[in-house]
């Protein structure tokens, strides 16, 4: 089976703009994402689906550059761009992976793909965020195509197209759904922060590769917690924005989402 793994990027950020081209070591943030995605053992091919947006042109020559497969497409409808990537690619599975996660650990893709391809007559769509337990910025998602086909046909809510996946995980009646928790039996997907939105989540990832990176490109996430143990002032340059999720805006329309909790549930 064709394993393609599709990174949304764009430059035109709300919160951060240009994050994904932000310098660490002098490579851009996504560069170095790709770069640890690039070492899953499973995957068939990579690629980056930017917008049709003059200026994503930027994210499409860097990648093309670097030897990136690129999809270009819709700005705001990310399931349009995530199936039609997927179909120029010839995916038989698909794996959505955020550009926002420039710490994610190879390892941790391979766990949710082999939990999807072991149980293939068993699940449609296998996450680790359902409920989440690792850090946050560790977001793998995996679905075949034709589940990805339904929800590009059917979903109609501003949401479910901005996001992808909702229409997927938020429909259990539909799809059949399963989920990989951290086997430390921890939950740190609220305390402890990966991901790229804020000036001072880039201030954090920036740190973690200059303290990590060149003795070993591809640190793990297990290094990283063993830096953030013994430099604990690390982990204050971004903690004020830990356990900020893009769904806490949708606690009305989310059916699977326990609002007192603001997690999500075990489905």
């Amino acid at each position: 089976m064709r394993i393609i793994i599709i990174v949304q990027a764009r430059t035109s950020s709300t919160r951060l703009p240009g994050k994904v081209l932000l310098p660490i070591l002098e490579k851009p943030v996504l560069l170095h994402q790709l770069d640890r995605i690039n070492a899953s053992k499973l995957k068939s091919e990579v690629v980056v689906a930017t917008s049709c947006n003059i200026e994503d042109d930027k994210i499409a020559e860097l990648c093309e550059a670097n030897g990136f497969k690129v999809y270009r497409g819709d700005l705001l409808d990310l399931l349009d761009r995530h199936y039609k990537a997927a179909v120029q690619y010839e995916a038989d599975i698909v794996v959505k992976i955020p550009s926002d996660c420039p710490l994610i650990d190879p390892d941790i893709i391979d766990k949710v793909l082999l939990r999807f391809i072991n149980n293939f007559d068993k699940y449609d769509f296998v996450s680790n965020l359902h409920p989440a337990t690792y850090p946050d910025g560790n977001d793998v998602e995996v679905m075949s195509l034709p589940v990805l086909r339904k929800a590009w046909l059917e979903a109609e809510k501003k949401y479910e197209l901005e996001h992808t996946t909702p229409y997927i995980w938020d429909n259990p009646q539909k799809f059949r759904v399963g989920n990989v928790l951290w086997e430390t039996g921890l939950d740190y997907s609220k305390s402890h922060r990966f991901t790229l939105d804020y000036i001072e989540d880039y201030n954090f990832i920036k740190r973690i590769y200059e303290e990590l990176y060149p003795k070993n490109p591809l640190f793990s996430l297990y290094n990283i917690l063993q830096l953030l143990e013994k430099k604990p002032t690390i982990m204050k340059l971004n903690e004020k924005h830990s356990g900020e999720f893009w769904y806490r805006n949708h606690f009305k329309d989310l059916k699977t989402l326990d609002n007192n909790k603001q997690r999500m549930l075990t489905i």
